[in-house]
């Protein structure tokens, strides 16, 4: 992106994210916010706002999502819709004896974007997978293990590379593709829950997000 583009996509910003510090430093801490009572939005409204103009910013892309803009401001956008502690209701954290439970946020009306809640149970773990279309989450609670995978192209298959902790705070933002493979669980004794953003309408995260992938050895999976 130019320096000029760069400038107009940054005035396209609510107020509250431009002063945000660089998303290298919200590995550390989830950001605390003042600003929810103040303008008297909502989390999800406010991240709707961002998204939007987000889209607005890159709408001479032919696919916003290559732009390293919209990967840095959606990675500060996570971070700073996931620290509000006023985010979800009680029952959007509401788990499942049975596998991780997805909560639907929002539907972008334009079909750009869907927003949901992921509720990880102790033990509960998402299938080895790349993804469809581009996503980026935000640990709100709790804390995943995830374990990256490298695609293996000449023997279709997936192989472990490295597993990491993600704590609370903890944002990625990746594009759509089998260059991003990971598989998201709950490791620890206590429930996790996650914010998550998919370049897909509502009605298609089912089956139009999660790329299933077969892994070279079940032995690897972390």
């Amino acid at each position: 992106m130019s320096d000029d583009l760069r400038a107009t996509a940054f005035e396209h910003l609510p107020d509250y994210l431009k002063s945000l510090p660089d998303p290298a430093r919200l590995e550390a801490a989830a950001l605390p916010t003042q600003t929810l009572g103040e303008i008297g939005r909502t989390p999800l409204e406010r991240l709707c706002e961002t998204l939007d103009a987000m889209f607005e910013a890159c709408a001479k892309f032919p696919e916003p999502s290559h732009s390293t803009f919209f990967a840095r401001t959606m990675r500060l956008a996570l971070a700073e819709a996931a620290a509000d502690p006023a985010l979800l209701a009680p029952m959007q954290r509401e788990g499942s004896a049975d596998t991780y439970r997805r909560h639907l946020l929002i539907a972008d009306p334009q079909g750009r974007y869907a927003i949901a809640a992921l509720v990880w149970q102790p033990g509960q773990a998402s299938p080895v997978h790349a993804h469809h279309t581009w996503c980026g989450y935000a640990v709100v609670e709790g804390k995943l293990s995830e374990t990256v995978f490298e695609w293996d192209d000449a023997h279709q298959c997936a192989s472990a590379l490295r597993a990491q902790t993600r704590k609370r705070g903890a944002v990625s933002f990746v594009r759509g593709g089998r260059a991003a493979i990971h598989r998201l669980g709950n490791s620890s004794d206590a429930p996790a829950v996650s914010l998550h953003i998919y370049g897909v309408e509502g009605a298609r995260i089912g089956t139009h997000v999660n790329d299933i992938v077969r892994m070279a050895d079940a032995a690897e999976m972390v």
